[in-house]
């Protein structure tokens, strides 16, 4: 069996599985254009993603993903879905209790939750191009009017508040996140589009004050982060 589908709360879910495990799970939050359903996923549909995910399977690695309400901006809700998710799949599968994360754009405001309320049972966390902060991200938005109003109404569903109390919630906001982290992570940047990086004081701090040190990949390298994820990810199992 390649992969088995399920649902919970709705949501649909998906486990990859590989020929021959290793005992090592990934727990995959995707960007806003992610999405699970009845037979497939975004991961394995996007010809870069799948060539991750077959260079992880091939390293022994076991892959779970949800749909997680879809474009769910970090909410409370999908946070308490991908725990759950956790819960299932280290009941129903043969596996090390401390799994890694490898988080994209949106994601990482649910990988940023988790890592504080699952401390000791995440192993280390990749993000890859990732959102640390809604109000940076609303910010930059504001250049866009079409975008702008589209993400406002997609992030007052996501997170159940009226449009404009949310508005006025992220201008006021303080940006922060819970350092120093208790998990090796790395993040990971591929350059296009024009766009470099989250340029927000919050992302310089982060930095400044841990050892993070990004690794940058030109668009037409990308061929090279599967192989840079599991040296990362393999790199901190020595400790079972």
């Amino acid at each position: 069996m390649e992969n088995r589908n399920f649902q919970m709360d709705t949501q649909w879910n998906i486990i990859h599985y590989p020929e021959k495990p290793t005992g090592f799970g990934i727990l995959i939050i995707g960007d806003e254009r992610h999405f699970v359903d009845d037979c497939k996923c975004f991961w394995t549909q996007n010809e870069g993603k799948l060539a991750i995910i077959n260079k992880l399977k091939e390293k022994g690695y076991t892959i779970f993903s949800s749909n997680l309400y879809g474009r769910n901006w970090g909410s409370d809700n999908a946070v308490e879905l991908a725990q759950r998710l956790y819960q299932h799949v280290i009941r129903s599968e043969i596996l090390n209790n401390k799994i890694h994360i490898l988080a994209e754009g949106m994601g990482a405001l649910v990988a940023l939750k988790l890592m504080d309320q699952m401390k000791d049972r995440i192993r280390s966390v990749i993000l890859l191009n990732p959102i640390l902060s809604l109000k940076n991200h609303l910010e930059q938005e504001k250049e866009h009017k079409f975008f702008y109003k589209k993400l406002l109404r997609e992030l007052a569903l996501a997170h159940q508040m009226d449009q404009k109390v949310l508005e006025n919630t992220m201008i006021s906001m303080e940006e922060s996140i819970n350092h120093p982290f208790d998990c090796p992570v790395k993040i990971i940047h591929v350059l296009s589009g024009g766009k470099s990086y989250n340029q927000s004081k919050l992302y310089h701090k982060l930095f400044s004050v841990s050892e993070i040190n990004p690794t940058f990949i030109l668009s037409e390298k990308k061929q090279q982060l599967g192989n840079i994820m599991i040296k990362f990810f393999n790199s901190h199992e020595s400790v079972l």
